[in-house]
């Protein structure tokens, strides 16, 4: 019991992020990627919105937006405007002046509209132009109600997924939620936000007694999984973030933490020490059966889905230091993917299935983000800095090309987005104590 107890302290250490505490060697062996992504970006000029009114800013505010939207797509270059190019009092899609203009740019793609109001509605008319083409692209009208910034973010987020998804088919990401643990105070008990994927408009979503960790969000995003404690131990509790409902899946008769979703809903995985030590179990949501899937004198931890579901990755010590292992979802065929180093933790399988991102000790930096080839072959590192800046809790956005994710670097512990490649790197938290835990919701 003794051997089964430390195992699970050193479980569940890894676990929410308390990486200063556990000891570790150096890691030998991790490459640092220092190349950018051959991806050739669009070059797009942002034409200007007009708002008819100079004195509402409206649409400067939504040119801000729409410029920082399409940087972070990793897909689109910005150019910088023209001086000599004023903005269209009355820019329609279709007019042959804005046209002219944006043929006469050079730029690949050029984007412009006009935003206000109509019968107390915020409207917001986009065009896209294709140089390449020659040839209008695509038009969109938005409208809603009440007037807010909340409003306009949300029209100029679906433009720009508009954009990304004509110019390479995918979604886009720019409406995606993150959800988050944040304690505001020293020695506070934490409880969950979620905020916009670019930081704006952070909104606690729970407010409990006990100290609410590990949240990870359902396939359909309406909900969020998470661990929270009651009576010295913890259990997993789903939020309705429309309702605010609240529904345990797993009761706190022992200590269950490290929730995931598997990709079609139907089967939540899990650590649970139920019978002395952490082992990973699924409960399947529609019947309640739970199975366990691992059953070692070491503590395992973090399981994390292959996107088809048919594999899980998962945090274990059994080989005497935290390492990363993979098995079938039935439990079968384990094998270990992580041998450079001492310390590999926390793994989160990209959207694409092409990554597993995951906490890596480095020599002479302490705790970074690294990500592996689902089979272990490729081993590189994200992050890097001094050792006294920890890196913790990745979470990739549905692109695939970036990732959220906890940092000590500035001293206290904030929330970072950044590129697959590590550049790009943005705070998004602000204020408070300690912010960490966060994961990027799906489309």
């Amino acid at each position: 019991m003794k051997h089964s107890t430390r195992s699970l302290l050193l479980g569940v250490l890894f676990a929410v992020g308390l990486l200063p505490f556990v000891e570790v060697q150096a890691a030998d062996g991790v490459f640092l990627e220092t190349s950018r992504s051959e991806f050739q970006k669009i070059p797009i000029w942002i034409m200007g919105f007009h708002d008819g009114n100079s004195q509402t800013r409206i649409g400067a505010q939504l040119n801000d937006v729409l410029k920082a939207d399409l940087r972070r797509t990793q897909v689109f270059e910005v150019l910088e405007e023209p001086p000599d190019v004023p903005a269209f009092e009355h820019a329609h899609c279709r007019g042959d002046a804005p046209r002219a203009k944006a043929g006469a740019s050079g730029a690949t793609v050029t984007t412009w509209g006009r935003i206000g109001k109509k019968n107390g509605r915020l409207v917001m008319d986009a065009c896209a132009y294709d140089g390449g083409e020659n040839e209008f692209a695509l038009g969109r009208q938005y409208t809603g109600n009440p007037i807010t910034m909340t409003l306009l973010r949300t029209m100029v987020h679906r433009w720009t997924n508009a954009l990304v998804s004509h110019y390479t088919g995918d979604p886009g990401i720019a409406l995606t939620k993150i959800v988050y643990v944040s304690r505001n105070k020293a020695g506070g008990r934490g409880n969950l936000y979620v905020m916009d994927y670019d930081g704006y408009g952070p909104k606690r979503v729970t407010s409990n007694r006990e100290m609410s960790i590990m949240p990870t969000w359902s396939p359909d995003r309406r909900s969020v999984l998470y661990t929270t404690y009651r009576r010295n131990n913890q259990e997993i509790v789903q939020l309705d973030l429309t309702s605010g409902t609240q529904r345990t899946w797993v009761p706190s008769e022992s200590l269950n933490m490290t929730p995931a979703f598997s990709p079609d809903g139907q089967l939540v995985a899990y650590a649970s020490a139920n019978q002395g030590n952490s082992d990973i179990f699924t409960l399947n949501v529609g019947t309640k059966e739970i199975v366990q899937l691992t059953a070692h004198p070491r503590a395992d931890l973090s399981p994390t889905w292959a996107p088809d579901g048919r594999k899980l990755a998962f945090t274990s010590d059994r080989g005497g230091q935290p390492q990363i292992y993979v098995m079938k979802r039935d439990g079968s065929r384990v094998r270990r993917l992580t041998f450079e180093g001492k310390y590999n933790a926390a793994p989160a399988w990209s959207p694409q299935g092409d990554w597993i991102a995951y906490v890596c000790y480095v020599r002479g930096m302490g705790f970074k983000l690294c990500r592996m080839s689902p089979d272990g072959e490729r081993r590189v590192q994200m992050t890097k800095g001094p050792s006294g800046e920890i890196d913790d809790s990745p979470s990739w956005a549905p692109d695939g090309r970036h990732l959220v994710f906890s940092s000590t670097r500035g001293g206290q512990s904030h929330i970072y987005m950044m590129t697959i490649d590590g550049t790009g790197l943005e705070q998004l938290t602000k204020g408070g104590k300690h912010h960490s835990s966060p994961a990027w919701s799906p489309s």
